[in-house]
């Protein structure tokens, strides 16, 4: 089968031809229907030569839906035929959070080697995905699997980060969102969605800061040194009661401490390397910081379920899989408007 491979430190990825996987006993094989393309796997990429917990070459791809192929023995929980999207947060499955529906934060995944498809495992930028397990399937319940494949991350990362400050978010709040790029305009939707706030993002690109204020947005506000000062301006002084930076540099970590209210939350979803200290008179009183990761399997099930009534849905452009290169360039290049889907078998 053809897959997308980070196949050298410091190359890019490139299209080859791979031994088509087969399902062992409790697995599933999926054929790809469509595949998600994600700034995470530059954090990938762009490591050092020594530095990569896995062996290369890996196959990319941890945004994935397909149709069953096959399963391995034992697997009755999905048929051939059913079309599923892929939890991607793969865990030990037994301990504590894993029980909870959140292997995401699972606390036996490092010392047991699992890893989650295109982050260590085999990703799903190929004809064909191996699962391995059935409980990380989800059906898409007639979803369409180039508007359902985004969600899997795009959909559920922010929908996680979001749904931790639901209790914040009442009316005559407001929620700063950070980047609105492939997560955030997803993040813009679910607020409008899940919340009465007001919105607000900021971006440094126009063609970003347009598609958040069609995706609902209530203001726009570019992303620079006055940014702060223009959020407070908009909120009569206050700031705002929940911030999403979904960058994660330096300079948005810094503008997200500086436009939180008192009390705030701020969510640095991004991995663009930023810290903010959190201390006594380094953040408004109360402030609180977390770095939320993906989201669990049950928010998975809720984030599909908005999808179906149509309250959220992300712009996609899509590439056959001999154009995923190009893909990964244009990503890169920030010349993607909303997120790019590569489409294995289309």
């Amino acid at each position: 089968m053809k897959a997308l491979q980070f196949r050298t430190v410091g190359a890019p990825p490139e299209v080859v031809h791979v031994p088509d996987p087969e399902p062992g006993p409790g697995q599933v094989l999926l054929k790809v229907t469509a595949a998600g393309v994600c700034h995470s796997d530059f954090a990938v990429m762009n490591r050092p030569a020594g530095g990569l917990p896995f062996d290369l070459p890996l196959t990319l791809g941890h945004e994935g839906v397909g149709t069953v192929a096959a399963v391995g023995a034992g697997v009755t929980a999905v048929q051939e035929g059913e079309a599923v999207a892929v939890y991607g947060p793969w865990g030990c499955g037994s301990c504590a959070k894993c029980a909870e529906g959140k292997e995401n934060y699972c606390l036996c995944a490092h010392a047991l080697g699992i890893r989650s498809p295109g982050l260590g495992a085999p990703g799903a930028i190929a004809e064909y995905l191996l699962v391995d397990d059935p409980r990380h399937l989800v059906p898409l319940d007639g979803l369409d699997p180039v508007a359902a494949v985004p969600l899997t991350d795009a959909g559920l990362t922010p929908y996680h980060a979001i749904k931790r400050a639901l209790p914040k978010l009442v009316p005559g709040s407001t929620a700063v969102v950070i980047g609105a790029g492939g997560l955030g305009h997803v993040a813009i939707q679910l607020l409008r969605a899940l919340t009465p706030a007001r919105v607000i993002a900021l971006d440094v690109s126009d063609e970003k800061l347009r598609l958040a204020r069609e995706v609902g947005a209530h203001e726009a506000v570019r992303s620079d040194a006055g940014a702060a000062g223009a959020v407070r301006e908009l909120t009569g002084g206050n700031g705002a009661e929940a911030v999403f930076d979904f960058v994660g540099a330096a300079p948005t970590v810094t503008t997200a401490g500086a436009l939180a209210a008192v009390e705030a939350d701020i969510s640095i979803v991004g991995i663009g390397g930023g810290a903010l200290p959190v201390g006594f008179g380094r953040l408004p009183h109360e402030a609180s910081v977390s770095a939320p990761y993906w989201g669990s399997r049950g928010e998975l099930l809720e984030v599909l379920a908005l999808a179906r009534t149509g309250a959220v849905s992300v712009h996609t452009e899509t590439f056959p899989l001999d154009e995923a290169p190009l893909a990964y360039e244009r990503l890169h290049a920030g010349t993607i408007n909303g997120r790019a889907v590569i489409l294995p078998n289309g």
